[in-house]
């Protein structure tokens, strides 16, 4: 099997006016008190290691002792706003803001304390790349999870997921056999599809996190997306497949261990039925979300092209090559990968910039 790497970093995109319309449609715009800007405005940091020492890439932000009074209020009012719309929340603390330069969207986590009984909760705020809030929204539409985030100017702010990472999982488990192997190799095949059918891109283990939960009888796992840079960026098509990325070889290696292939494929079809269920009880904002899509610039030129020649073998469907953006490719992916049609209008007439 032959590995997918990615190469180099994906450009941010800007966040548009028409992009923000849907935006406030689907309450995901918001007037905030502090900006990504405003955090980066640390007077030093210190690194955060793990329970093991190892360095974690994430470094503690220290601020000027006569600004935190003022960034921690605001920090609360955000967070107040992102989960309890607004409404205050009595008796919470921030405890702590890391930084991580690592990665394209260098994000800030805010851990929010309750004093009175001293749990912690996350958020993110990072840059608002277009890129990202469309896999957000996409997320949304498509999965059977539902994502938390708010949109202010260029500031993005988004829910922490709750998870174990995969990498971390794997790592853990090297010499375990876990609890319900079937159902992990199950939920990764079925993660794989629904990467590929809405194009999602570079879910490595890192970027991906198991949920453990405890059933009456047994261990159930389910995988979801913690990171969405990736959206409809990549040229390859191999590169929306979770599969084809040697960080989640052990994975493969189970499914492959597991299951046979007529087994693996009843359960891609299985959620292909699934992700068309979500789209017809979200058909209005699929077809919202897609329009602005069109009209956005969300990849480079070479990617574009490798794409179009890509889903157009894959599909044996010429039309791919007659459109010239991302936003028309993903449309007519879904509508062949869902059986479904989503843009009434004739695609090829609401192409537009790449």
């Amino acid at each position: 099997m032959e590995f997918n790497e990615i190469q180099y970093k994906k450009p941010a995109y800007p966040l548009k006016a028409h992009i923000r319309e849907h935006l406030r449609q689907y309450s995901r715009l918001e007037t905030l008190p502090i900006s990504y800007d405003e955090l980066l405005h640390f007077e030093e940091t210190v690194p955060n290691y793990d329970d093991d020492g190892n360095n974690t890439l994430w470094f503690s932000a220290i601020y000027n002792q006569f600004e935190t009074e003022n960034l921690n209020r605001s920090l609360i009012q955000v967070y107040e706003k992102l989960i309890n719309d607004g409404d205050p929340i009595p008796h919470l603390s921030i405890a702590r803001v890391d930084f991580c330069s690592f990665g394209n969207s260098k994000p800030f986590r805010v851990k929010v304390r309750n004093e009175i009984n001293d749990n912690y909760n996350y958020f993110y705020v990072k840059r608002a790349d277009a890129s990202r809030v469309y896999g957000l929204e996409l997320e949304e539409i498509f999965s059977p999870d539902k994502v938390n985030y708010l949109v202010h100017e260029q500031t993005l702010i988004e829910e922490h997921v709750v998870g174990v990472p995969v990498d971390a999982f794997i790592l853990e488990n090297k010499e375990v056999e876990i609890d319900n192997r079937l159902r992990f190799a199950k939920e990764f095949v079925k993660f794989n599809e629904r990467s590929f059918v809405r194009l999602l891109g570079d879910m490595r283990s890192y970027n991906f996190v198991v949920e453990i939960t405890r059933d009456f009888d047994n261990v159930q796992y389910r995988l979801r997306a913690m990171d969405f840079d990736q959206q409809s960026y990549e040229g390859r098509i191999n590169l929306y497949k979770p599969q084809f990325y040697k960080d989640n070889l052990e994975l493969v290696k189970l499914v492959q261990e597991l299951m046979t292939q007529d087994v693996a494929l009843q359960y891609q079809k299985m959620e292909r039925v699934a992700m068309k269920r979500r789209y017809m009880a979200s058909r209005r904002r699929t077809q919202s979300l897609l329009r602005h899509m069109i009209k956005d610039k969300l990849t480079i030129p070479e990617n574009l092209e490798r794409m179009k020649l890509d889903l157009a073998d894959y599909h044996k469907d010429q039309r791919f090559l007659a459109v010239n953006n991302v936003g028309a490719i993903l449309n007519l992916h879904l509508e062949r990968m869902l059986n479904i049609q989503i843009l009434s209008k004739p695609i090829e007439k609401e192409a537009g910039v790449f």
